[in-house]
């Protein structure tokens, strides 16, 4: 990405943060604190729906107090702590959300109007009307998004349906079809693992760490004024100290047992052997190292164990494994790939989106389309429309139509314009960068809006959108896979 690119990625800063800004407080809420531990340890282990999760710190336990990654630095009580949890994979699960609701009556810092609620104008007077607020996150994990609508943007939003009125509210949302604010709703990313990743945010709209560290404290935490830069270098490294990992399987037991290599700790060595490009399927290794499939390798040791419920557990994860390196997936229909190399199908893996060596994201910038935003009747032959695995209830539908560039003329229907809010062009609508793999068990539901609310529905998505064709015993053993990472 060039320099000018980066700048203009900048745009949507000043509004879409000055649009948080004047969002409600609700002061009642704002007196409930952030509960904290007193320390993140060397290696610490939660509880999450598959087993354990993991993670550890190389550089030596964080204490929380005086740490401003804990501190509350906004005006409406929330720190990075709020959606960032060790036991969610350092980031929210739906079930973690729904819990803290009930422990709280949806009054902890994550349940907040301004981006918490469906609308910063919905009532949460009472435990009821917080219920319909926060259904959004409670049901699926999501935080509402307010972008500006780019100033040179090559479309127009002529449609679509909002539920919650968030969008057709000249107050909260649209002032004409092509100004005011946006309003879709995003899982919060995991803050860790960061060493690995290639765009900040879903959209990549943010050029460093340390303007997300910035915008999530003046934005989300609506903060009167911005982190010293003390504070912001805080942050970062408490981000980038940490790896997380599935570290133990509720059914085959220990992930790092009898030659494997899961769990957090062989991170470290995974890390230090990273760099942008490594795997790229698109020729952007800077070694000139070939591309390879074979992505993973962490459970190569559980290949041909001997009997046992224990075994059993682990030969499926191995099974699962190979099925993610080898598996055929023709790939045709996605933005960012079949336009940008000019093929209507493309032989390919699920490591041709996910190659980085056991971390499972892209390892250079690639924002793709592959119809996880798309809405109405699913196409198989354009990979528009809605994929039946997916749960799209809910969310906003937003009928975009093209006025410009070489896209003039089409029409889009999207729950999500993507990164077409940033960059302003229709090549960019529905365009999402893919997350980092780990940890996946602690973090349901999945993709940017939560619309798979497990891992099979993520299995079963891609299945029906490429056509992959996986047996039933593909499919568990991939599931088995993905819960081990």
């Amino acid at each position: 990405m060039s320099d000018a690119a980066v700048a203009d990625d900048t745009d949507w800063i000043k509004p879409s943060i000055s649009h948080l800004q004047r969002m409600r407080h609700d002061k009642a809420a704002e007196a409930t604190k952030q509960v904290t531990p007193r320390a993140i340890p060397l290696l610490g282990v939660n509880d999450d729906p598959s087993g354990e999760i993991g993670t550890v710190q190389p550089a030596g336990p964080t204490t929380t107090a005086g740490n401003a990654f804990f501190q509350d630095m906004g005006t409406n009580g929330r720190t990075c702590f709020s959606c960032h949890q060790p036991q969610d994979g350092w980031g929210i699960s739906a079930s973690g959300v729904q819990q803290t609701f009930r422990l709280t009556d949806g009054l902890a810092p994550i349940f907040r109007p301004v981006d918490g609620a469906v609308c910063p104008t919905a009532d949460t007077s009472s435990l009821d009307a917080r219920r319909l607020a926060y259904s959004l996150l409670l049901d699926k994990g999501l935080i509402r998004i307010g972008l500006a609508f780019p100033a040179t943007a090559e479309f127009a939003i002529v449609g679509g349906k909002d539920k919650y009125g968030c969008n057709t509210n000249p107050v909260t949302g649209l002032t004409s079809p092509t100004t005011g604010i946006v309003s879709t709703y995003r899982r919060p990313l995991p803050s860790t693992n960061l060493g690995f990743i290639n765009a900040i945010m879903w959209d990549g709209r943010e050029p460093s760490l340390e303007s997300q560290a910035v915008d999530a404290t003046t934005g989300h935490a609506q903060g009167a004024t911005a982190p010293t830069p003390a504070q912001v270098a805080q942050v970062v490294a408490f981000e980038k100290g940490i790896l997380t990992a599935q570290s133990r399987d509720e059914d085959a037991g220990k992930l790092d047992a009898d030659g494997a290599t899961g769990g957090p700790v062989a991170l470290e060595a995974t890390l230090a052997a990273f760099y942008p490009g490594i795997n790229d399927p698109l020729g952007g290794n800077p070694k000139g190292i070939p591309f390879t499939s074979i992505d993973f390798s962490l459970y190569n040791a559980w290949t041909g164990l001997p009997g046992g419920e224990k075994s059993a557990a682990r030969a499926a994860i191995a099974r699962g494994q190979l099925v993610f390196n080898t598996k055929p997936i023709a790939i045709s229909g996605v933005n960012g790939i079949n336009d940008a190399l000019g093929v209507a199908s493309l032989p390919g893996f699920c490591a041709t989106c996910h190659d980085s060596p056991n971390v499972g994201n892209h390892s250079v910038k690639l924002p793709i389309n592959i119809g996880i935003a798309g809405a109405g009747v699913f196409d198989p032959a354009t990979g528009t429309g809605a994929v039946a695995a997916l749960d799209t209830t809910g969310l906003p539908v937003f009928t975009v139509s093209c006025t410009a560039g070489p896209h003039a003329g089409q029409t889009y229907t999207v729950t999500d314009l993507g990164r077409a809010m940033i960059s302003g062009k229709c090549a960019d609508i529905g365009k999402f960068k893919g997350p980092i793999l780990r940890g996946l068990a602690a973090r349901a539901p999945y993709f940017h809006n939560g619309a798979a609310r497990t891992l099979g529905d993520v299995v079963d998505f891609y299945d029906q959108r490429f056509g992959v064709g996986f047996t039933a015993r593909e499919k568990q053993d991939l599931v088995a896979f993905l819960n081990s990472l």
